[in-house]
């Protein structure tokens, strides 16, 4: 008898080839998994860790949208496992093999890839998007896929009623099987026994291999289909095969369930500064579940020309990689991803800053996205002024200034000349105050 946690005949299938719109414009030139997170990682290193920990060593990445990075991500990252063994993380770029056509949802992904799926000839196949983050052992999914005898299993989360309408909201009866789904509904239906909450899908799957297959050639048949799990395949198979829930078990350690959708710019940004609170929601210290990524290379982070009256050259409640120099700058609450330089008096605040950015001195950043590679001049003012941060860079919905590259600096009115910083008080608060010119 198979062991119900056994991952020896199961392949994950990562779909990773999503576009991104809502992320524009850190997805100019990279697929939305490959988006840095966390000044080390990249979004999709989530999901593959989740993997590897749950000793699901199988893993197929399924990418098409500006897919150079993410590709040279995973060979260069995730090249950890041992083919005498059968195991591997691998690349499926786009083959046409069923058509001429991109991919026209998630559904169709799997099905232009079909030929590749069940040359592993597997078990079961776990279906995972590669741009949400959270921690969760697969295998306990699966046991519960075996135990109630499931042909699909759906993950789940409860979510209050007031946000569910961002989600696929599944109904389930007493014994957790699903009677009913509706993607992205006006009015989600609650949980019986709590009407403050619903089941919202998180994307991720486990099916037999047998009704995967056919489920996918009978929606590839459709004329009418949008080729989507979420709008398509699950509403068909509830009718038919028994799909069951399973409530997301978190293996984050934490007192609230963590899953995110960095979807959206604002929900990328406050995903980023809940790692640098004191006590973070998203633990990434857990020796007991690793999140793994591409190894860098870079030398130590280093701070230089500190002055203890002014506190020049640090950085304080922040997240900063290998390779960082803060040389006479300040950085409070901030991500600052591998190769930043800091220079003198210059304060960054609340902000995310990508490989490689470079900050001129007396430059003042506060609650920003820096695309890696931008090169901030001396002086320059990000984040104080909305009208004039509209009117030179992206700003989102909630005044998340975002620089790109592309973008053309033009000095700040006024530009601010000689700043410092006054020590930080018990509120971690401080106010620019007059220097000499260094």
């Amino acid at each position: 008898m198979t062991n119900p946690e056994s991952m020896k005949n199961v392949l994950a299938v990562v779909l990773a080839g999503g576009v991104g719109e809502r992320l524009h414009p850190l997805t100019r030139h990279d697929a939305k998994p490959a988006v840095p997170f966390g000044g080390m990682y990249r979004i999709i290193d989530f999901t593959l860790s989740n993997c590897i920990n749950s000793q699901c060593r199988k893993v197929q990445v399924i990418v098409q949208y500006k897919s150079l990075s993410l590709s040279r991500h995973i060979r260069g990252g995730w090249n950890i496992n041992h083919p005498e063994y059968d195991d591997f993380v691998e690349v499926l770029a786009p083959q046409q093999r069923v058509g001429d056509t991109w991919y026209l949802g998630t559904a169709d992904a799997i099905y232009q890839n079909l030929y590749s799926v069940e040359a592993e000839n597997p078990e079961q196949v776990i279906i995972l998007s590669g741009d949400h983050l959270y921690k969760m052992n697969y295998r306990k999914m699966l046991a519960f896929h075996r135990r109630v005898g499931a042909d699909m299993t759906v993950a789940a989360i409860e979510t209050p009623l007031q946000e569910a309408s961002r989600f696929g909201v599944l109904e389930i009866d007493t014994e957790t099987r699903v009677i009913g789904f509706e993607e992205k509904p006006k009015h989600p239906h609650p949980v019986p026994q709590n009407p403050g909450i619903a089941l919202a899908s998180m994307g991720i799957y486990i099916f037999n291999t047998n009704v995967l297959r056919e489920a996918l050639f009978e929606d590839a048949r459709q004329t009418d289909s949008s080729h989507d799990f979420g709008k398509d395949i699950i509403p068909r198979l509830i009718k038919t095969h028994r799909v069951f829930a399973y409530m997301f078990q978190d293996e984050n350690k934490k007192s609230a369930r963590y899953w995110r959708d960095v979807g959206t710019l604002d929900s990328y940004w406050e995903a980023n500064m809940e790692l640098v609170a004191v006590d973070p929601l998203f633990n990434l210290y857990d020796k007991d579940w690793p999140v793994r990524t591409r190894f860098s290379t870079s030398p130590p982070a280093k701070f230089v020309f500190g002055d203890p009256g002014v506190r020049f050259g640090v950085a304080v409640d922040s997240i900063v990689s290998p390779g960082c120099i803060l040389s006479g700058g300040m950085v409070r609450r901030s991500v600052l991803s591998p190769d930043v330089r800091i220079n003198s008096y210059s304060l960054v605040e609340e902000s995310i800053l990508m490989h490689g950015v470079r900050v001129g001195r007396h430059a003042r950043i506060k609650r920003a996205i820096i695309e890696a590679g931008v090169s901030i001049p001396e002086g320059i003012v990000i984040g104080h002024d909305p009208a004039e941060d509209a009117r030179r860079f992206h700003v989102s919905e909630k005044g998340i200034v975002v620089v790109t590259t592309d973008m053309t600096f033009t000095p700040s009115a006024p530009s601010p000349q000689n700043f410092s910083h006054a020590p930080i008080d018990a509120k971690g608060q401080s106010e620019p105050q007059a220097l000499p010119a260094k």
